[in-house]
Formats: C-alpha cells, structure tokens, sequence
C-alpha cells in the first residue's frame, strides 16, 4: 500500500518533537492522543521509517526523526517567507523590517541609515533591538529577525550571509584623570594592575589583551564590571580608574559627553569589521533590499570622516 505524505501530520510531528511527549503536544494541538499517535504512524508509513521511540519521560526522535524536524524548521521558515511576500506585493508596501544591531552601531550607523530609509520610504515599518552577535545570529537562523548589524564572524557561518560595510580600529580608554592618559606611550606591562569595565561587545580586544598580558608571564585583565550597555560602561571609565575599550569611530561620540582620552598603548593593533548578515536564500524585502544599499551608503561616508 503507498502512502502520501500529509502536510498536516509534519506539523503535528514537529509539535510533538518540541514537546517530546505525546499527551502535552496534543492538548497543545487541540487532538486526541489517540488520533495524534495515529497521525504519527502514518506519517511514519509515508516515510517508511521510525520516527520516535517511547521513553519513561515522553519521546525521542530518531536519527531519522531529528533529520525530518530540521528540514520542518526550513519549510516553516520558507513559508513565513512566502506569506511576508505575498503579503508585500497584494497590498503594495515595502514591508516591515525587523533589525537587530551591535549597541555600538546604533548611532553612528544604523540611526542614519534608519533616518535615511524612513524619508525615502514613509511606509515601511522598522523594529529594532540590541543584540549580541550570537544572539541576532540565533534569531535570523529562526526568522525572528531578518538583518543584523555587528561584528563579522570569520570564518563566516555557511547558512548565512555577511556584507561587509566599514572596518573598526580598537581603542584602549581612560578618564582624563587616570595616572596613564597623561603618557606618551603606554606598554603592555603597564596594563597589568589595571581594572577594566567590559560589555557583552567588547570581543575581541579585551581578551587578546589579556592572553598578551600572559604570554609575557603576567597576570589576566582583571574584570570589575560587566554590563550590556555601552551608555553605562562610559560613565565608569570617565568617573573612575577603570579601563575599557571601544572602537576609535565611537570613541569620538564618547569624548563628547565624557572627559576622556585615548591610551597610546605600544603594540596593541586590533581591527575588527562590521557588517549586515542575513539568512542564506531568505526572502529580503523591498524594504531589506533598499536598507542594505543605505548601509553601504552610509559606512562609506563614515569611513571617510576617519
């Protein structure tokens, strides 16, 4: 006898999978337990393959089971796509755009680039968060986001994609106070004894500065306060004697609202780049489209203006 597969039974598997027990995943997706369990065999007859095994705790895929629900994960998002297109083109928008950006690009490159879109294109909708790299990496895999802004990823992931915008010199800082910023040149071994403030952003510099310090025999950055935002991280270096690092492009901004100062710091040379990632084969809006060409645009200027 053959068997078609059911797109309705997928999506009950994949239900299932996420749950790993039959009982939560069908009172999750309004059945029977008996009709999901049924629902479930015939899928299995359509692939002639086990797809589960029963547990004390609920269930588990198998080998074959794991496959089917990565490939589940890419139709949902191929669908998601679909709609969002569709949706673009019946009712004429250029659709909204959800970003999520390195909190360092914020204003100097993602807040003209979004003032720059918004004045060309009036109706497209923008939702934007602060996000770690791993973190907007995750979301675009899933769909939650479709652009990030932040630090390329070297060697880059296969399944997305990385537009390189402008390049990063990284830059030690201090008040304008602090025993060091008064030196010509500041050395490694100076560093030593230092406290430092750093943020969920501040790879790579603070710890290649550190493995530096070790390989000269001595002691590790020694980390006094960790935070996720850079408006925080500022007002402590500029109002006591830690230490932090940022780009050389947001220190600019930095100084205007802080005393502080660069450290010459001998043998400290650390480039990082920024770019827009995006999920390999997603659909990219109209708007997505346009907004990357601004990007460009933009760090173009910036880079200049270095």
């Amino acid at each position: 006898m053959v068997y078609q597969m059911n797109f309705r039974d997928i999506e009950y598997f994949a239900v299932l999978a996420e749950h790993g027990h039959v009982g939560r995943a069908a009172e999750a997706l309004g059945l029977s337990q008996p009709a999901l369990s049924v629902s479930l065999r015939r899928l299995e007859q359509s692939m002639n393959a086990k797809l589960c095994k029963r547990t004390p705790k609920g269930i588990e895929l198998t080998d074959v089971g794991q496959v089917l629900l990565s490939q589940v994960r890419r139709l949902r998002q191929t669908r998601e796509d679909v709609m969002r297109e569709i949706a673009d083109l019946s009712e004429g928008r250029a659709g909204n755009l959800r970003i999520g950006a390195h909190a360092g690009l914020i204003d100097s490159l993602l807040g003209p680039a979004c003032c720059t879109l918004l004045k060309s294109a009036p109706n497209v909708t923008l939702s934007v968060s602060v996000e770690s790299s791993d973190a907007a990496l995750a979301a675009i895999r899933e769909g939650r986001l479709d652009l990030g802004l932040n630090v390329m990823q070297s060697p880059p992931h296969p399944d997305i994609v990385q537009e390189h915008l402008l390049d990063d010199t990284i830059v030690v800082f201090a008040a304008a106070g602090h025993r060091l910023a008064k030196r010509r040149q500041v050395t490694l071994d100076d560093l030593e004894d230092e406290r430092w403030t750093a943020t969920a952003f501040s790879a790579p510099a603070l710890p290649l500065l550190s493995l530096a310090l070790q390989d000269r025999g001595r002691k590790p950055l020694r980390y006094v306060v960790q935070t996720s935002s850079l408006t925080f991280r500022d007002q402590l270096v500029a109002n006591t004697e830690l230490l932090g690092t940022s780009s050389k492009r947001l220190l600019k901004q930095i100084k205007a609202r802080h005393r502080v100062v660069e450290l010459p710091i001998r043998g400290f040379n650390v480039k990082r780049s920024v770019g827009v990632f995006y999920r390999k084969d997603a659909y990219l809006s109209p708007a997505a489209r346009q907004f990357i060409s601004i990007l460009k645009t933009t760090a173009k200027i910036i880079a200049k203006e270095q």
